[in-house]
């Protein structure tokens, strides 16, 4: 049984929905904003979906930028997912794509940057 995946992007004027089981999609809706959801809403319908399934979720909860995934009550105090019976949360930050900082200064280090990225992957 392939495992059952839920992102959630909230933001300020919805909240966007996928489910997949492994490459397919199960599931995708728009849902109203945070702010405007019942405090207990978020860990319902992932718990439901669990019951549905009858297996736990994995959880991606996206915060960053218009996100307001604090909102859900998916995060600890400390900003960690949480993790239940039913889910665990794993929180992905979706910042702006910014070009990375490089020291001007002499040399060529184009190589050297492919060999570090090498290396990260191992």
């Amino acid at each position: 049984m392939e495992r059952i995946t839920v992102t959630l992007a909230p933001e300020r004027e919805r909240t966007r929905l996928l489910v997949m089981r492994g490459p397919d999609e199960v599931l995708r809706g728009i849902l109203g904003p945070p702010s405007e959801m019942h405090p207990h809403a978020a860990v319902s319908l992932l718990e439901g979906l669990s019951l549905w399934h009858q297996q736990p979720l994995s959880v991606v909860l996206c915060v960053g930028g218009q996100s307001r995934g604090f909102e859900l009550g998916l995060c600890d105090a400390l900003g960690l997912g949480r993790r239940s019976l039913h889910y665990e949360v794993g929180i992905v930050v979706d910042e702006p794509h910014q070009r990375p900082r490089r020291l001007g200064g002499p040399g060529d280090f184009r190589a050297l940057r492919q060999w570090t990225a090498l290396e990260r992957m191992r």
